[in-house]
């Protein structure tokens, strides 16, 4: 007999998380939760932020022995006073309201010209992870202290005459996180001294200290040498072969009366080291607005473009290619060890934890100032420039010759390839990626925006078969199923099974459906594809979903930001976009609002920018999750099943609103 489910749906049903409820409920969503280091970065970032805009020179972190943690910096002082519409003193504000923060305001007048913190939700989220909280301020002669305890005032605002001799001007915040939203409620000691050195380094000046008080003498971090001291002595713990050339620093900054540079704010740009060593893994970190990005991002991408271009330039130049060898970014890169601090007027991270660069400017920014300065650097140093170009060449000859290895393995392997694929001219498998593309009209845009170099694309006519309870010796019968296989080059198989992978052709396969139901459903097809019948790509981390945008926004100019062209996902960032451009002082109605009814409207260049490009794409692995091989085939039966259309309809009536987008 059936479960009685419940029918009540009404207005009562609906619940509003207000305040800081968000996050106690989905702390994983704002910030990490093996351990508290990220909740207290939030507040060195602010200390960071002060510094970054020249009002402190001094950040003192402390981990006391009662397990909470101060940050304390002598900066402007958080303001005091009472919000004009709020009217609340902003101080509580910033600590109790997600979204609340000085650093909305990018253009002229603004608290803040460059700054990691972007989202309004930083310090906020600290407090309402934190059993206990105080901050004290410093400013305008005065010093104000509050207290909250989960997020909620315990000890409102009092404010009094500062002592004489005591500091002119600062904040410190100290926290006890509370065990119960975290794995573990210890700070990594090694990663905190890690990112406090890291401070110091982009900070040229400011002093960074940490004190224990359970014992040993504070550390103290201040470096005049810069990012390049900072890659020499990571290098030589890392135990790094001697550099084959001298290290190349340099930094450059946008200054919007120069040629060239009008289209990016005043003081965008960026600071780098770069070292090739012959030996050793490579030292790379990236940073943001003192930010650091460890998984990367288009400011990256930029770095390694221009670092390419430059290096090619002067080969080409001194006529040093080789006959039959071909240069990839990746031959110059590969051997590099890097620093790499962007500065970024308006940067959009990946997620609220701010590991990634999504800025597809950034790309641009980076890469244009690190070509012209590493073309003129190795045209002054001519005799290094040959160095270098003999390493990328052997490099690229050392991947020719990898190549070519696998292409022996898989040419005795398989049938004639579909007549409708658009193939790829790189036989590096580890690069080539595969793009099953819905419909001839989409298909035509991306074999005209991909990169032919490793880029290949097959058109799919209509739906794809539901393969889920399919025999597998039937499969070929479907045309667009055959052509699948034959031309990734592996044939259907088992999770028990071991396929043969060595014919495997492309490194990433990628499916590209419209942003809409029609491209979701087709999307589930072919993950059920994959899933139940070529398992073990799954597995090994081949299969991807590209996310193309649903609209496009062109927004005018506005304070130091020149005019763009911003793409949204789905309608909750096109929200997002429209009201940042609403705090950006833009009115409503100047900005247009373009929406894709499916790929076959992008033209190539915007299908490349937005989808195909590396750089810029999003690009998301496809793995079985959380719930484990058995719950996950059950709810696959349930979804894919011809005879579970009753069950689905329930599942679907009592669940599909909790259904989120994150595959």
């Amino acid at each position: 007999m059936a479960t009685k489910k419940s029918d009540q749906y009404s207005e009562s049903s609906i619940k509003v998380l207000k305040g800081l409820e968000p996050v106690k409920q989905r702390p994983g969503m704002y910030t990490r939760t093996d351990n508290p280091l990220h909740m207290i970065q939030e507040v060195i970032d602010n200390a960071s932020d002060e510094a970054l805009g020249g009002y402190g020179k001094h950040i003192v972190v402390t981990l006391h022995t009662d397990g909470s943690v101060s940050v304390e910096d002598d900066g402007r002082g958080i303001p005091v006073g009472m919000h004009p519409e709020e009217k609340r003193p902003v101080v509580e504000l910033v600590f109790t309201q997600l979204h609340a923060g000085g650093k909305f305001e990018k253009g002229s007048g603004g608290a803040y010209a460059f700054s990691g913190g972007l989202h309004g939700v930083g310090v906020s989220v600290t407090n309402a992870l934190s059993k206990r909280m105080e901050v004290t301020v410093w400013r305008d002669k005065q010093i104000s202290t509050l207290a909250f305890e989960a997020g909620f005032v315990v000890e409102p605002l009092k404010t009094k005459i500062a002592p004489m001799g005591d500091r002119p001007n600062g904040t410190r915040v100290r926290a006890w996180p509370d065990a119960k939203y975290f794995d573990s409620a210890q700070i990594p000691l090694a990663e905190l001294q890690r990112l406090l050195r890291s401070k110091a380094v982009l900070l040229p000046g400011v002093k960074v200290t940490l004190i224990q008080e359970k014992g040993g003498e504070p550390q103290t971090w201040l470096y005049t040498q810069g990012l390049r001291g900072y890659l020499d002595e990571a290098m030589a713990q890392g135990g790094h072969s001697p550099v084959v050339i001298p290290a190349f620093d340099g930094e450059h900054f946008a200054d919007p009366n120069r040629p060239g540079e009008d289209s990016f704010a005043e003081g965008e740009g960026a600071s780098w080291v770069v070292a090739w060593t012959e030996e050793g893994a490579p030292v790379r970190e990236s940073y943001v607005n003192l930010i650091p990005t460890p998984a990367g991002g288009t400011h990256e991408s930029g770095l390694r473009d221009g670092l390419f271009n430059a290096v090619k330039s002067f080969i080409d130049i001194h006529a040093l290619q080789p006959k039959g060898v071909k240069l990839m970014p990746e031959d110059v890169f590969a051997r590099a060890s890097f620093v790499l601090s962007a500065k970024v007027l308006d940067p959009q991270f990946q997620g609220q934890i701010k590991e990634r660069l999504n800025s597809r400017d950034a790309v641009r920014l980076v890469s244009g100032f690190v070509k012209s300065a590493l073309d003129l650097w190795l045209n002054q140093h001519v005799d290094y420039g040959r160095k270098l170009a003999e390493l990328v060449i052997k490099q690229a000859q050392a991947r020719t010759r990898a190549g070519q290895k696998v292409e022996k393995k898989k040419s005795s392997g398989v049938a004639v390839l579909p007549g409708k694929l658009t193939d790829c001219e790189s036989e590096d498998i580890a690069m080539n990626e595969l793009f099953l593309v819905e419909g001839d009209s989409a298909g035509g845009s991306a074999k005209m925006g991909r990169n032919k170099e490793y880029q290949a694309i097959l058109p799919l006519r209509g739906k794809v078969l539901n393969t889920w309870e399919a025999e597998r010796d039937r499969l070929f019968a479907n045309n667009e199923v055959h052509d699948i296989a034959v031309a990734i080059g592996v044939d259907p198989h088992g999770a028990t099974d071991e396929p043969d992978l060595s014919n495997l052709r492309y490194g990433k396969i990628c499916i590209l459906s419209d942003a809409d139901v029609d491209g979701a459903h087709i999307q589930v097809l072919l993950l059920t594809l994959f899933y139940k019948h070529f398992p073990k790509l799954m597995e090994r981390g081949h299969v991807y979903i590209a996310r193309p945008p649903l609209f496009r926004v062109d927004a005018p100019a506005r304070g130091k930001k020149p005019a763009q062209k911003l793409y949204a996902l789905d309608e909750g960032e096109l929200r997002a976009i429209e009201d940042k451009l609403r705090k950006d002082g833009l009115r409503e109605g100047s900005w247009q609002i373009s929406r894709f009814k499916g790929l076959g409207e992008m033209n190539a260049e915007q299908l490349w920018d937005t989808t195909l490009n590396p750089d810029t794409r999003r690009l998301l692995p496809v793995t079985e999750g959380a719930l484990g091989e058995v719950e996950t085939v059950k709810t696959m039966d349930m979804l894919m099943g011809k005879s579970e259309s009753g069950a689905r309809k329930s599942w679907l009536e009592e669940r599909g609103n909790e259904v989120e987008a994150d595959i």
